[in-house]
C-alpha cells in the first residue's frame, strides 16, 4: 500500500496575553470541587500552530514560496485574533481562530491548533475587610496548567473538526501515607520490597474528549469540563482511596470523571511513579521521615477510561451491595 506523503509546516511558542476576556461563569458544580468559573482577567495562551495542503507541495520540491504563508504571519494572526475572541476558554478560542484562519487563506487544507494554558492567580491584599484578592495583580502560576487542541479540515465550503481533546498538564501530587504495593511477581529480577504503607509521589497528565466537540467550546458553559474540576477529583479520588497502586488509581478517577460529566466519551491518562527514597526512616518523637528525590528511571502508565468502564464498575458495585 502507497504511504500517503506528509508535508506539513507551522509555528510553535506563540505566546499571547490578553486582559478582562469575557469571564468563563455558570459551570455545572460538582461535590469535590469548589470552582465555580475563572475571571479571566489574565488569559495566557502558548499555542503551536501547523498547516497542511495540497497546493504547498511545490513549496518543499520546487521551492516555490508563492502560496507560502509565512510563519510569522501566522504568529501574528493567532495574536491578534485573541482580541477579537468573544468566549471564554482556550478550546473556544483555538476554534475560532482554526475556522478564521481557514477563511482567511482558502487554499490551506487542514490545521492543527495545540494551547497551552499560561496560569496566573490572584495574590491577597490588605482591605478594610480583612485579606481579600486582588483584581489587579497575579502571579504566573508554575503548577499544573491547562491544555486543548483541535483539527480542523476544510470540508468543500465547510469546516470540519476532525479531532479534539482537552487536558490538565504537570500535576503533581504527594500523598503521605494510605498507598501500597504488594502482591507483584518476584522472581530472580526482584529488587523492588514489598510496601504496605509508602508515600506515593505522582505525576499526572490528564485528557478528555467530549461526546460532542461543540460542547468543549464554553460556549455552553454547564456542559463544559474545566481543567480545575477535573484535578480537584483527581486530588479527592486519591485523598479517599487505600492506593494499591497507581493503576487503579488513574482507573478510579476516570471513572468519576465520566460520572460527573457524562458529556464525555473518555478520559485517558500518562502518569509517572516519582515516590522519594527514604533517608532516616526512625526520626525520634516523630512519625515523619526523610526522603530524597528518586533515582532514575522512572515508572510510568498510560490508560483510557471510557463509558463502557463506567458502566461495568457501576454493575459490580450493584452487585456487591445486592450480596451484602
Amino acid at each position: 500500500m502507497k504511504q500517503k506523503r506528509v508535508f506539513s509546516y507551522g509555528k510553535g511558542d506563540v505566546f499571547a496575553y490578553r486582559t478582562f476576556l469575557t469571564p468563563l461563569t455558570g459551570v455545572r458544580q460538582i461535590p469535590e470541587s469548589a470552582f465555580c468559573g475563572r475571571s479571566n482577567v489574565v488569559f495566557g495562551v502558548n499555542v503551536k500552530v501547523e498547516i497542511a495542503g495540497n497546493q504547498l507541495l511545490t513549496s518543499f520540491t520546487e521551492g516555490d514560496n508563492s502560496l507560502v504563508v509565512a510563519t510569522d504571519s501566522m504568529k501574528n494572526f493567532i495574536q491578534r485574533h485573541l482580541g477579537s475572541y468573544e468566549g471564554s476558554t482556550i478550546e473556544g478560542f483555538l476554534h475560532y481562530v482554526g475556522e478564521e484562519f481557514l477563511k482567511k487563506y482558502d487554499h490551506i487544507d487542514s490545521i492543527k491548533l495545540i494551547g497551552d494554558e499560561v496560569p496566573f492567580e490572584s495574590i491577597n491584599r490588605v482591605s478594610s475587610s480583612g485579606l481579600t484578592e486582588s483584581d489587579l495583580v497575579f502571579k504566573n502560576s508554575r503548577n499544573e496548567k491547562a491544555q486543548a487542541s483541535v483539527e480542523i479540515v476544510r470540508n468543500g465550503t465547510d469546516f470540519e473538526i476532525v479531532n479534539q481533546s482537552s487536558g490538565l498538564l504537570d500535576l503533581q501530587l504527594i500523598k503521605v501515607r494510605g498507598n501500597s504495593f504488594v502482591g507483584f511477581i518476584r522472581d530472580e529480577y526482584t529488587t523492588l520490597p514489598e510496601d504496605s504503607n509508602r508515600p506515593l509521589f505522582i505525576y499526572l497528565n490528564i485528557g478528555w474528549k467530549y461526546e460532542n466537540v461543540e460542547d468543549s467550546t464554553g460556549l455552553d458553559p454547564v456542559v463544559y469540563v474545566s481543567a480545575e474540576q477535573v484535578r480537584d477529583i483527581a486530588s479527592s479520588v486519591f485523598h479517599d482511596l487505600e492506593t494499591p497502586s497507581i493503576q487503579y488509581l488513574i482507573y478510579l478517577i476516570g471513572c468519576r470523571v465520566l460520572e460527573r460529566f457524562p458529556q464525555l466519551q473518555e478520559v485517558n491518562f500518562q502518569s509517572q511513579n516519582h515516590t522519594w527514597d527514604s533517608v532516616v526512616e526512625d526520626i525520634p518523637n516523630s512519625s515523619g521521615k526523610v526522603y530524597t528525590e528518586p533515582r532514575p528511571p522512572f515508572g510510568f502508565q498510560r490508560f483510557s477510561v471510557t463509558k463502557e468502564d463506567l458502566k461495568n464498575k457501576q454493575e459490580v458495585t450493584t452487585t456487591n451491595n445486592l450480596s451484602k
